[in-house]
């Protein structure tokens, strides 16, 4: 079984402000980096609305179909734009998200990475933000526990940035874990360790300023990692921000790819482990494009060192 790139076209018409760091040269840099890697590429679908409806009540999807402009660009808030193509493009990001969980659930791929955008973990259940509109991942995770039948599911976020959204639709179902690394302080300003969870389900793991490969991978390998295992997921949905690179404009940890290729194998190991080596993995932030691309590439070098 191969690994699954799952992406498509439409989420290249998501536009935004000039200058503003979740742009379409994001998507463009990572799709030709991954030219010629030997995955298994798939249009992402459109997620419908049952598949919103997971997470979002139908409130927060009749709020962005209004938001839709019939031209040009509109805020919804300082950070979060939509242009006309907008909902198909995050439609898209939530409908690969659950096609890849149907991909590897059903044996069809190893693994998968959904290369769409917009993001979705700061998305909110009835509040879009953070550059996101919906949250697909936890779209995902829901898919799999209800339309597959699976028990527990985990979430892990190695996003530079706290995905509050992320924790906001999934921290009060016992069957889901949520674990995430991220700077702080720093934009959402969520994250804290005190934050745990209804059901001590979720695990904020925060890294100070200017931490780098080694604090990285002890958090990982000491704490989210072992914390993940005991939890026996029969699923590992990863949120793949590269925004923790040292290249990055938005925040100022000192990653490099070498961490992204490191975690994603000690996450895909962990997942042999426990779960059938059952992982998806959907791109959330990185915003210098250089490192981005070269990031999403080793990410995906990991996963395909997998396929069997």
């Amino acid at each position: 079984m191969k690994t699954a790139l799952i992406t498509h076209l439409e989420c290249l018409n998501h536009v935004t402000p000039p200058g503003h760091p979740e742009c379409v040269g994001r998507l463009e840099s990572i799709l030709a980096a991954l030219e010629g890697k030997d995955v298994r590429r798939i249009d992402a679908p459109l997620a419908v609305v049952e598949d919103i409806l997971l997470a979002h009540p139908q409130s927060h999807l009749d709020e962005i179909e209004q938001a839709l402009p019939e031209l040009g660009i509109k805020p919804l808030d300082s950070d979060t734009w939509m242009s006309p193509e907008s909902l198909n493009a995050a439609l898209r990001a939530a409908g690969g998200a659950v096609k890849a969980v149907d991909m590897v659930m059903a044996g069809e791929a190893q693994n998968a990475f959904v290369a769409c955008r917009p993001p979705g973990h700061h998305a909110e259940y009835e509040l879009p933000m953070g550059f996101c509109l919906f949250g697909s991942v936890s779209i995902a995770a829901k898919h799999a526990l209800e339309r597959h039948g699976l028990s527990r599911v985990a979430v892990v976020d190695f996003d530079v940035h706290h995905g509050n959204g992320t924790q906001d639709l999934l921290q009060d179902d016992a069957r889901v874990m949520f674990a995430s690394s991220h700077q702080m302080p720093l934009f959402p300003g969520t994250g804290g360790a005190h934050e745990t969870g209804k059901h001590g389900n979720v695990l904020n793991v925060p890294l100070r300023d200017g931490m780098g490969s080694t604090e990285f991978r002890q958090v990982w390998g000491q704490e989210i990692l072992p914390a993940v295992a005991a939890f026996e997921p029969e699923f590992i949905l990863v949120s793949a921000g590269f925004d923790a690179h040292a290249a990055d404009p938005l925040a100022s940890l000192r990653l490099t790819e070498a961490d992204f290729e490191w975690v994603t194998s000690a996450i895909c190991d962990l997942a042999d482990e426990c779960c059938q080596g059952r992982v998806v993995s959907s791109l959330e932030g990185g915003y210098n494009l250089q490192a981005l691309a070269a990031s999403a590439a080793a990410h995906v070098d990991a996963l395909t060192a997998r396929e069997g």
